[in-house]
């Protein structure tokens, strides 16, 4: 029962599925029917490619020839599309006139034929007299078309019959421009002999061996240079030949332009040389082919050393390839360019912390880069971007973690303001000898504190400093009059949250200690933060001073190196609060 029931569903799915496709097919033909009902008789011959059909329409509707579709077509522009010859020549006797009948997009017949490699209507079209010179609405002409499909054999015929070999497209490229793009040299040979400019430049002064230097197209490069054209030709920006394949990583274009004369310390308007260009965009082995060409005082008088580029943007084998080749690592950004910036910034090391470049960093770093040339200390911008990795690095090279900043005077580090809540690196940062009993010192201390009033620096979400509510970078402005304290900082809306967590860690790091007035009350103002308050009132274990008393006596830059001391690991673990 149960495969005899199988078998006859089965058989009722197969019928259903027959006649479902039948009526498919059924519709299907319907709508072709429908279709070609709607099409002009002239241009449904055209399409079939019936030339005996569309002369006699020819005879008995003429009209019908030129008759337009919405897109600006007539049955000629068809025939070109559809490659029928036969239908071309056929219209073309009735209508020799329309041979270079344009459509909306500005196409003639010509254009249309070339864009679909039908060579035989092409001659046909070219014999009939249409011009090869008239170019779409997006200034594209039957020659450019050919040299971008890259057909020889249309180049050649378009050009035997005139065509401008010069002639510009919408971005003011010419044919040569698009061969050179291709890497066709064959077109690009035919395209000299007609008469091709070598080193027309497009509208933004591009020429084709900067496309060439740009794309990496060996081939067009030797035959262009070969040719005679300008490998020190410059766009409209300054830019040469060599800057475009620097840029581009092509580093054997830059060894051929090299040994072709072409000048390395020629800059671009911004001031940049070849160089700058390549370590910018972490080309290391074009980097090592420019430096011994380069001039290094065209590099001194430049506003911004290769090495700042490098850092700027990551580039940390560019780095140590510049460092290696005698670049200073200390160089200083010109006053120019430094005065853009609200920091001040000046060095490589400052620029690589400031973009978030650890490994640039520790390049540089390990090559000398000091710590103290930029006026806002490197360590503050890795702490503001809350980068424990570089910050570490940067304490273990003896950056002061007391440091201050100058245009936000306060009574406490300026490290603790700008951890915010980013509590791990706060604890490094006191770790390595952060100064956090100055968190504790207050001018009021128990009584009532005065109503905030004035400019008071706290933190924002992103780790920038605030003040009077305005999101500020670090900067180099002037300091205001009075220095905030801890508890004012910790007390404003946005740090209040966050209170509990950042004391208790605070005091993790001192002796005994006594509240204010106003970090007692905000303790209170929670009631999970009670213990908090409690510790700072219980007299601190004895263990734990010895350990604060010996990490004084040690000072802070002894205590960067604690692990590298001749020391038991329980000890170092010991004073090193890991215990």
């Amino acid at each position: 029962m149960i495969a005899v029931s199988r078998s006859g569903s089965l058989y009722q799915r197969l019928n259903n599925d027959t006649k479902v496709f039948a009526l498919s097919l059924h519709s299907s033909a319907n709508s072709t029917v429908n279709l070609l009902r709607d099409v002009d008789p002239v241009v449904f011959a055209v399409r079939r490619g019936d030339a005996k059909a569309v002369s006699d329409l020819a005879t008995s509707a003429a009209h019908r020839l030129l008759k337009e579709n919405k897109d600006g077509w007539i049955p000629l522009h068809d025939a070109a599309f559809c490659g029928q010859t036969e239908c071309v020549k056929t219209l073309l006797r009735a209508h020799p006139s329309s041979v270079d009948k344009r459509t909306l997009q500005e196409q003639t017949a010509l254009l249309l034929a070339v864009s679909c490699e039908h060579l035989s209507c092409v001659r046909c079209l070219l014999e009939a007299g249409a011009d090869p010179d008239i170019s779409s609405k997006n200034k594209e002409t039957p020659l450019y078309k050919a040299c971008e499909l890259e057909n020889v054999d249309m180049v050649s015929l378009i050009l035997s019959y005139g065509a401008t070999v010069n002639q510009r497209c919408a971005q003011g490229w010419t044919a040569l421009h698009e061969a050179v793009s291709r890497n066709n040299t064959e077109i690009c040979e035919i395209l000299i002999r007609a008469g091709a400019t070598i080193n027309p430049a497009n509208t933004y002064s591009i020429t084709p061996l900067i496309v060439a230097a740009q794309q990496g197209q060996m081939s067009a490069l030797h035959y262009l240079i070969g040719r005679g054209a300008d490998v020190n030709m410059q766009t409209c920006d300054g830019a040469t030949a060599l800057h475009a394949a620097s840029k581009n990583g092509h580093k054997e274009c830059v060894a051929v332009l090299m040994t072709k004369n072409a000048d390395a310390n020629r800059p671009t308007n911004s001031g940049l040389l070849p160089l700058h260009v390549a370590a910018q965009y972490g080309h290391h082995e074009i980097v090592s082919l420019l430096v011994p060409v380069t001039s290094r005082a065209r590099l001194r008088h430049s506003c911004v050393s290769p090495l700042h580029l490098a850092a700027e943007h990551n580039r940390h084998t560019v780095a140590a390839v510049l460092l290696k080749t005698g670049a200073d690592v200390n160089a200083a950004l010109a006053h120019s360019q430094s005065v853009q910036y609200a920091d001040r910034r000046v060095t490589a090391l400052y620029f690589a912390i400031a973009n978030g470049c650890t490994e640039t960093a520790a390049v540089l770093l390990k090559a000398g880069a000091s710590l103290s040339l930029d006026p806002v200390s490197p360590l503050l911008m890795a702490v503001q971007q809350g980068c424990i990795s570089t910050v570490s690095l940067l304490l273990e090279r003896g950056a002061d973690t007391n440091a201050r900043i100058a245009s936000y005077a306060t009574t406490f580090p300026a490290v603790v303001a700008l951890c915010m809540n980013n509590l791990p690196l706060l604890k490094c940062l006191l770790d390595n000898g952060c100064d956090a009993l100055s968190c504790f010192t207050c001018s009021h201390g128990r009584a009532p504190h005065p109503t905030a009033g004035g400019s008071h620096m706290r933190s924002g979400s992103n780790g920038y400093v605030l003040q009077n509510d305005n999101m500020l970078p670090l900067n180099c402005s002037e300091p205001p009059e009075r220095a905030t304290q801890f508890c004012e900082w910790i007390s404003t809306s946005v740090m209040s949250k966050w209170a509990g967590p950042i004391i208790d860690l605070l005091l993790e790091h001192v002796g005994h200690v006594q509240l204010c007035s106003k970090l007692t009350e905000l303790l209170d103002s929670r009631e999970e933060w009670l213990a908090v308050k409690r510790k700072s009132l219980s007299p601190r274990p004895l263990l734990h001073l010895c350990r604060l008393r010996i990490r004084t006596q040690m000072g802070r830059y002894r205590l960067k190196s604690l692990i590298s001391l001749p020391l038991p690991d329980r000890l170092i673990r010991y004073l090193s609060l890991a215990d």
